[in-house]
């Protein structure tokens, strides 16, 4: 049972600013930061059970989406045994660091952060590298990354201690009772290549403050960075099997999800991955204690209303921001766009010119849309557009090449009837699919008739259509009148409904709560 800790005097939480690159000194530094980099490309990288280095028979490549020639560094190909392994050792460290009070496994949270904060540049860099963001989406991923653990570290200490319980009545008899929480045990981490710093940070640290410990498998297309993430922890000097890292790919993954050893699976990534997890934590393995607990955000098929009464250029700008940052590569990013039939080719009109205004190139000189983020996207949603093309009508992009680079032009399809493969499918790209509706009676009606519920958004200046969205659209994070992109950790809590995942809210007050299990004691007093 964990210690009762102490009162802690925290300073409140405060979102990290973005960084103003237009300053000559921060782009000087970003730049800096990019060559710092790349001068560790090239090494062979190590998992990491027990605090012990390890290898494997296999390897694979990291590569710089932008550049493919560009090898960031080799990374092994973990397998069912060295997954155990790793389970073993975190079952081995959750016996003492279960015990270890609140405010000591914070501080290695807020040590982190203050170690992030000071080398932001370089991770925001190695994002740019690995996965192709530009300085401005690398950096506020990084932002978000130092407010998860900010964030997290400082929520932590309300679970600590009994909870309050209605007083027990006289006519029960004298009795003190107690209610506390307590870790849950071993947990599984399956972050996504999408946000491979933030998100990894936040799902694999939010356990671990709470008492946990954690066995980490990053995404295949993400290994630079989950190594970065591992030796900032190892700097704080985070104790050896409290977080653990083996690479590879679905083998190890099912092997981590199975295991009678995980007690909790905290995954982000792909409906089909997330449905076969759920699947295989399900089944009950010999020697297994518990229900395992699954924490899932899975894909997004993210709709956009605009309404006859919006403000057109406003709802055009939104929508270009919120379908093409990142190249679409967001679980929140706009895929299909309802446009009432009254202003639908006005609105066409208000948006063509502004994507034909995004320019492609290299993350790392910063243009506005880089790459994919690998082969295997690239093939995706290049195929997509093909089937769009079939489907629709095609108004601007369409081309795609990989001679250098995995790149993609920003591509829009009009006249997208409802029923089309782009307006269902999630496909996780630079692909916007516009459909006409008769009105909003009709744009709630298709934006609920997906099998997601993760983000979605409206335009209009009625303020009784306003309230009405506000009730009937299905989705865990709604929009109003802006982009539905962007979620600040603590002011916008994250997470979908239906086959968007649990709606487990990152970044939200109750976040901590999926990763303990309560305790009530009562004690009879003579």
């Amino acid at each position: 049972m964990p210690s009762k800790s102490t009162k802690v005097k925290l300073s409140p939480f405060v979102n990290e600013a973005p960084t103003n690159f237009s300053n000559p000194k921060e782009a000087a530094a970003m730049k800096k930061a990019f060559e710092k980099v790349r001068a560790q490309f090239g090494r062979t990288h190590f998992g990491r059970i027990a605090g012990e280095k390890i290898s494997a028979n296999t390897d694979f490549q990291s590569i710089n989406p932008c550049n493919k020639k560009e090898v960031l560094g080799t990374f092994p190909n973990h397998t069912e045994s060295e997954a155990e392994k790793a389970l073993m050792a975190a079952t081995e460290a959750f016996q003492s660091w279960q015990k270890v009070p609140v405010e000591k496994r914070a501080q290695y949270l807020f040590k982190a952060a203050a170690l992030m904060r000071k080398r932001k540049h370089e991770f925001s860099a190695a994002l740019g590298l690995e996965i192709g963001k530009n300085w401005g989406e690398a950096d506020m991923e990084t932002a978000e990354a130092i407010d998860f653990l900010e964030f997290y570290a400082r929520d932590a200490f309300k679970y600590q201690g009994p909870q309050a319980v209605v007083k027990s009545p006289k006519w029960l008899g004298k009795e003190e009772n107690q209610m506390i929480y307590i870790p849950l045990g071993v947990g599984v981490s399956l972050p996504p290549w999408n946000f491979p710093l933030a998100i990894l940070g936040g799902m694999t640290l939010a356990p671990i403050v709470m008492g946990n410990t954690m066995v980490l498998k990053p995404s295949p297309d993400a290994p630079f960075i989950a190594s970065m993430f591992m030796a900032l922890m190892e700097e704080v000097k985070l104790p050896k099997g409290v977080l653990n890292l083996v690479y590879g790919g679905a083998e190890v993954g099912e092997a981590l999800v199975s295991s009678p050893l995980t007690r909790f699976i905290s995954f982000t990534g792909s409906k089909n991955v997330g449905l076969r997890i759920n699947e295989v934590a399900a089944k009950t393995q010999p020697g297994q204690r518990w229900m395992k607990r699954l924490v899932a955000e899975l894909g997004g098929k993210d709709a956009i209303i605009v309404d006859r009464e919006a403000d057109l250029d406003a709802a055009a700008q939104g929508v270009v921001q919120s379908a093409f940052g990142f190249s679409g590569q967001k679980c929140s990013a706009c895929s299909r766009v309802l446009v009432d039939e009254k202003v639908y080719d006005k609105f066409l009109e208000k948006l063509v010119p502004k994507v034909e205004t995004i320019k492609i190139g290299d993350a790392e000189q910063n243009a506005v849309m880089t790459s994919v983020s690998s082969e295997k996207a690239f093939k995706k949603v290049s195929e997509y557009i093909e089937i769009g093309k079939q489907e629709a009508r095609l108004l601007t992009g369409g081309q795609y090449r990989n001679e250098n680079g995995f790149f993609i032009e920003p591509t829009v399809f009009a006249d997208v009837p409802k029923d089309a493969r782009i307006a269902r499918e999630e496909i996780f790209g630079p692909v916007l699919s516009i459909v006409k509706v008769k009105d909003l009676n009709e744009g709630l009606e298709v934006a609920n008739s997906s099998e997601y519920g993760l983000t979605g958004g409206v335009f209009t200046k009625n303020k009784k259509k306003l309230e009405r969205v506000r009730e009937e659209m299905m989705v865990g994070n709604l929009y109003l009148n802006r982009k539905i992109t962007g979620a600040l950790v603590g002011v916008h809590p994250f997470g979908g409904f239906n086959m968007s995942g649990t709606d487990s809210k990152t970044g939200g007050k109750d976040y901590l709560l999926l990763f303990v299990q309560a305790k009530t004691i009562t004690e009879r007093i003579n």
